[in-house]
């Protein structure tokens, strides 16, 4: 019996950051709303965003949104490679949602051909499930530099013959050069991959860049697709980077009658972040993002030290800033925290790394604010959650993923119930608590009491609906804008 073989459409970018996650996502959500079987499929991620997928394993946190925009369940084959920086120069490599190791960039260069053939396996096993796979790129393919062992953009969709659609973000200017000049640098078999464009993220009147069409045409000979006006509700997707954070954050009317300052320390190896999506969600919560260089409010409700790809030296980081420092003065004053796996870690009395897992082999001083010890090891925490908080029936559903085990008299004290099982910790005045569970802020039930406990009234706000809604938008925003039948085609259904 011959393998089934699937229509198949690749969005490559002009540039880093042009959007393409999100139109993954909204033409995912548009071609199963028109009856398809759809999946999208990045080669490879670089993000310490991460999700827990349905068949276990990790994949970046965007192709779990765009897997949620297909309807189907999020699977380690949608990304096959995801590194997960752990310094400036190196990273984790997991592969097809395992740890593989960890390695500097220039090792990672010259391992690329060993992995293309787990690539495939994980493609080919989409195409044998689905009617249309949605390739999304990594960076650009301008990037000629990296072109040799390319697994990410050209060599990937050369190894599977994949048309390519370019994106340009004309939000950040130069569109016409980039796209023009990404044509200008490809070599003759790469530029064929290449059947058209698409311009991203337009304010304005689109008839005012007609002539602008007209010449990318001319100069690279590519059909083009459309101009997508701006999607303002973008910023209700969960974030891809903590830096889209920003752009989310609902600031308070003026006038409100209550609202809540939570201060997130941005530590540099910040991970997991899609914690504050929900948060960010809320109309009359104020996120502030703490940057190197600034101390965290004394007036602050709430401090959330959020996951972090390198505990230990993260803490260090943190202890550089100052923020312990402000941390503690924000307890003394009768402030409230809330650790989240890493940030849990370093709520602690003390992390150990006996294997030099993360680094040296050293045991660091936590923040003392929680009594328990954590030791790191070898084997990783990957799994879906379904909880409920001690001593309630308010249901939480999240994820962990996480090394490291926590011990201690605090964990007399937990925080959740997961099937009987105390997990997590809780300071004896109630005021601190840390927990390995990330997304538990998407439980409408759980977020309602949460704030409740700070003096918040919320509207309900059923943030999985709202997601849901809004990839319903992005698709039909996008089949208004741009000329889908014509990419239907290209992509061969």
């Amino acid at each position: 019996m011959s393998r089934k073989t699937a229509a198949c459409l690749m969005i490559q970018g002009a540039g880093s950051n042009v959007g393409k996650s999100v139109l993954v996502a909204g033409l995912c959500r548009y071609f199963a709303n028109q009856g398809l079987s759809v999946a999208p499929f990045k080669p490879q991620n670089m993000s310490n965003n991460a999700a827990v997928a349905d068949d276990g394993g990790e994949i970046g946190r965007a192709q779990a949104l765009q897997a949620r925009a297909a309807r189907l369940p999020a699977s380690v084959h949608m990304n096959p490679v995801l590194l997960k920086p752990e310094s400036e120069t190196g990273s984790q490599i997991i592969l097809q949602g395992k740890r593989y190791g960890s390695m500097r960039a220039r090792e990672y260069g010259s391992h690329k051909a060993a992995l293309m053939p787990h690539v495939l396996d994980s493609f080919h096993q989409l195409c044998d499930r689905v009617d249309l796979v949605i390739i999304e790129g990594a960076g650009s393919p301008a990037e000629i530099n990296l072109r040799a062992g390319d697994i990410a953009n050209m060599g990937f969709a050369s190894a599977v013959n994949a048309p390519v659609i370019m994106v340009g973000d004309i939000d950040r200017g130069g569109v016409i050069a980039s796209l023009a000049g990404t044509d200008l640098v490809l070599s003759p078999e790469d530029k064929k991959m290449i059947k058209g464009f698409i311009i991203n993220k337009f304010r304005g009147d689109t008839n005012l860049f007609s002539e602008g069409m007209t010449a990318i045409e001319s100069f690279t000979g590519w059909a083009g697709i459309g101009i997508l006006p701006f999607f303002d509700q973008a910023r209700l997707l969960p974030a891809e980077d903590i830096l889209d954070i920003d752009s989310k954050i609902a600031k308070t009317s003026p006038g409100a009658d209550r609202h809540l300052k939570i201060a997130v320390p941005m530590l540099r190896r910040i991970a997991n972040f899609d914690d504050l999506d929900p948060l960010a969600a809320e109309p009359d919560i104020d996120i502030l993002l703490i940057k190197p260089g600034d101390v965290i409010p004394a007036d602050c409700d709430l401090i959330l030290l959020p996951g972090s790809k390198a505990t230990i030296a993260d803490l260090r980081f943190l202890r550089d800033q100052g923020w312990d420092i402000d941390i503690q003065a924000h307890y003394r004053r009768g402030g409230h925290v809330l650790g989240l796996c890493g940030g849990y870690q370093m709520l602690g009395n003390s992390i150990s790394d006996p294997h030099g897992i993360e680094g040296a082999a050293e045991t660091i001083d936590g923040l003392g604010l929680l009594d328990i010890e954590t030791s790191l090891d070898h084997s990783k925490t990957l799994r879906q959650t379904k909880a409920v908080v001690m001593g309630s029936d308010i249901p939480v559903t999240g994820y962990e993923i996480h090394m490291g085990v926590s011990t201690g008299a605090g964990r007399d004290r937990p925080f959740l119930s997961i099937d009987g099982v105390g997990e997590g910790a809780i300071s004896a005045d109630g005021r601190v608590i840390g927990s390995y569970c990330h997304g538990l802020f998407s439980s409408n039930e759980f977020r309602a009491a949460f704030l409740a406990g700070f003096g918040m009234a919320t509207d309900a706000l059923d943030y999985d609906g709202q997601v849901d809604a809004v990839l319903d938008r992005l698709a039909d925003h996008m089949a208004t804008h741009l000329d889908l039948d014509a990419l239907g085609e290209i992509a061969g259904i």
